[in-house]
Formats: structure tokens, C-alpha cells, sequence
């Protein structure tokens, strides 16, 4: 018994003279691991800022700053590293972008994604090159590479995210809503009876001085676009936000032209050699016809088959003047690729077609990256105007 009591006191001495060896240990080494992480750390950020210097890790915890944002170090030239998290091609690509003092990119460095090495990371190592040297003002300038739009579209919207970041912290301001829900919030202001429910009016008759109108759903009025003021109006297109004469009577006249137009069905049985695509066609009082038409896009064999993955095609609606000359175009639903051909359905691309001709459609800006859904769009667009030949009595 004396023995083991003698043994067991034995063991506790030795555990506790290496607990205390190693107390020891771990005050000498731990200064100095810290030291070299610290090192390296510091090496990694100047790698996207080289003239930084020493950084310091900013506190963000009360800053409202773009969602991408994980961490801010401050430079001692008075410049940033910025390290984000954003999604490309796959969620989860890490960038770190170096701002220098005068609001330029310094650098950047994809550090870890699920990106497809030989693709998206070598288009990221292409890209980073691309976006040295930009500013908030001109980053949305830089091209993204068609080989990997969603990388690249990825990376510049982290750079983006940096440098507002940057401004942010300078005590600058920066709009961090989406294009929607600044639409959405002036659209409440000019009209607060809409409930936030609206509905972007499809031009079928030339209206001059309006860009757009956006009638509420509850039918209360609607709102309209000239320049930059959003004016609202009530049912009867009376002005409701403080605007010029001249507006108030440009947004009376088009609330009046929209709810006195009339269109009536064609029956498109009586005429022959209508594109197989054409799914329906109206025409206005004025002549103007209004076109429903189906567009091959990306996957879809020889332009005329189903789309394999979804069995949609992309649906088109086109207004075409009497005079030739394109009112309007909305693609009503789509199955492209999403982050790549799925831009068909942004007002940037199809907005494109207003004001063109069966000359002149073909002048637009492709989608980068989808080839296949720009031609496919711009088929139908032809086929539109092929239709209202057609449906006019022409060749």
C-alpha cells in the first residue's frame, strides 16, 4: 500500500514538473509563434498592398458595410486589405483586395474557391490583373472574361464591395441597395397609395416624353419616369408629386393614352406562312401589333426543339410600330443559365431592342458569355418582324 501511495506521489511530481516545463515552454515559444504568424499575415496583405507596411485590424462590428465583407485591416500609408466572400461560378470564393490611400486597387488575390481550377482559376488570375488601378467610378468598366462569366463577374463585384468599403470607412456615403430596391423605393415614394405593388407598363403606342410607367396593382395610379423624377398621378393621370407644368401635362396625356388604348386579337388562322414560333399577335387602333413569339436559346437543337434540361423556351413579347420601328420588348420567362444567359431577362439587355428596326435590331450588345441566347433572342426578334409582314399582307 505504502508503495503505491509512494508511486502515485511519484507520477503526480513528474506531472506537474512537465506541466510546469511546458508553462515555461509555452512562454517562451507562444510570443514567438505569435510573432511569425503575425509575419505572415502582415506578408499576405502586402502581397495585394505592397507599400502597406504594418496593418491593423479594423473593428466592423458597428459599420454597415456590403454583406461580402468579413474583414478590414488599415495599412500605415492609410490604405486598406479588404478580404470578402462572394459567390462565382460556386459559393464561397475568398478574395482580398488591397485599396491604396487614393481610392485605386492595389492588387488582389483569389485565396480559396470552389471555382474549376483550369477555368475559373486561371480566369481569376487573368482577372486580377484587369481591375489594378480602378477606382468606385470605372470598376463596373472592366469586361469579364466569356470563358468564365460567373468567376469574373464574381470577383469584380468583391472588388466593387472593397473599394465602397474603403469610401465607407472614410466617412464617405454609399448606396448599398440593389437597382430594385432603389426602384422599389422610389416608386413608394412617388405614390405611396400603391402599397409597394407595381407593375412596369408594356408600351403599345409611342408615348413622347415618358421613359416609363409603372402602374400600381391595386389601381390607385401609377407612376411615371421622365429622366430621373418619378412623378405619380392618380387613375385619371392626375399629378400627385410636385413636378413642372410640363410634366404634370406629359403624364396626364400618357395616363390618358394607356387607359383609352384598345387592342383586339388576331386570329392567326387566317394567314399563312406565320413562323411556327409565333404564339400570338394583337393589333391597336393605332396599327401597332403586339407579339408573342418563342426564342431558341442556349441548348436548344437547330433553334426549333425544346430546351432538353427544361422544355421552355425563352418567351418574348415585342410591340412594333406602325412605322417599323420596335415600342417595346419584355422577355416574359426564359431557362438559360443561370448567372450567364439568364440576362435575357434584365431590362440592361432586351431594353435594347426599343427604338430598332428590322435594319437595325441586330446593332445590340450580346450577352458575354451566351452566344447562343443572344442569337436565339435576336431570331426571335426577326421572326417578329417576319410575322408582322406577314399579318400586314406583305412578303
Amino acid at each position: 500500500m505504502k508503495k503505491s501511495i509512494k508511486s502515485l506521489a511519484v507520477l503526480i511530481g513528474i506531472c506537474a514538473f512537465v506541466a510546469v516545463i511546458i508553462a515555461l515552454t509555452n512562454s517562451i515559444t507562444a510570443p514567438i509563434i505569435e510573432a511569425n504568424e503575425a509575419k505572415k499575415s502582415n506578408e499576405a496583405l502586402l502581397e495585394v498592398l505592397p507599400e502597406g507596411g504594418s496593418f491593423d485590424l479594423v473593428d466592423i462590428s458597428e459599420k454597415q458595410l456590403p454583406e461580402s465583407v468579413n474583414e478590414v485591416y488599415r495599412a500605415a500609408n492609410g490604405g486598406y486589405v479588404v478580404k470578402l466572400t462572394v459567390s462565382g461560378y460556386a459559393p464561397g470564393m475568398v478574395i482580398v483586395c488591397g485599396v491604396n490611400s487614393d481610392g485605386t486597387v492595389s492588387g488582389s488575390k483569389l485565396v480559396s474557391s470552389g471555382e474549376t481550377p483550369s477555368i475559373g482559376g486561371t480566369a481569376a488570375e487573368k482577372f486580377k490583373s484587369a481591375v489594378i488601378g480602378k477606382t468606385i467610378s470605372d470598376i463596373d468598366t472592366v469586361d469579364t472574361i466569356a470563358s468564365a462569366t460567373k468567376t469574373t463577374l464574381g470577383y469584380r463585384n468583391a472588388i466593387k464591395d472593397a473599394l465602397n468599403t474603403v469610401v465607407i470607412l472614410g466617412g464617405g456615403e454609399v448606396d448599398l441597395r440593389s437597382e430594385e430596391e432603389i426602384l422599389a423605393d422610389n416608386l413608394s415614394a412617388a405614390l405611396p397609395a400603391g402599397e409597394g405593388k407595381f407593375t412596369k407598363y408594356f408600351f403599345v403606342e409611342a408615348i413622347d416624353g415618358i421613359d416609363a410607367i409603372y402602374t400600381a396593382d391595386n389601381e390607385s395610379g401609377a407612376v411615371c419616369v421622365i429622366g430621373e423624377d418619378f412623378i405619380g398621378a392618380d387613375a385619371e393621370g392626375n399629378a400627385l408629386t410636385e413636378c413642372s407644368e410640363e410634366a404634370a401635362e406629359l403624364v396626364k396625356t400618357a395616363i390618358t393614352k394607356v387607359n383609352s388604348t384598345i387592342m383586339s386579337e388576331i386570329d392567326l388562322t387566317a394567314f399563312e406562312g406565320l413562323p411556327s414560333q409565333l404564339i400570338s399577335a394583337k393589333l391597336t387602333e393605332s396599327g401597332n401589333y403586339v407579339i408573342d413569339i418563342k426564342g431558341a436559346g442556349y441548348g436548344i437543337t437547330g433553334g426549333d426543339e425544346y430546351h432538353p434540361a427544361s422544355g421552355e423556351y425563352i418567351l418574348i413579347r415585342v410591340s412594333i410600330g406602325a412605322d417599323g420601328k420596335i415600342l417595346d420588348c419584355l422577355t416574359l420567362s426564359q431557362a438559360e443559365t443561370k448567372g450567364i444567359g439568364d440576362a435575357c431577362a434584365n431590362e440592361s439587355f432586351y431594353g435594347q431592342f426599343d427604338g430598332k428596326t428590322e435594319e437595325s435590331y441586330n446593332e445590340i450588345d450580346a450577352i458575354s458569355g451566351a452566344t447562343l441566347t443572344t442569337d436565339g433572342y435576336k431570331k426571335a426578334i426577326s421572326r417578329a418582324f417576319e410575322s408582322v409582314k406577314i399579318l400586314k399582307g406583305g412578303n
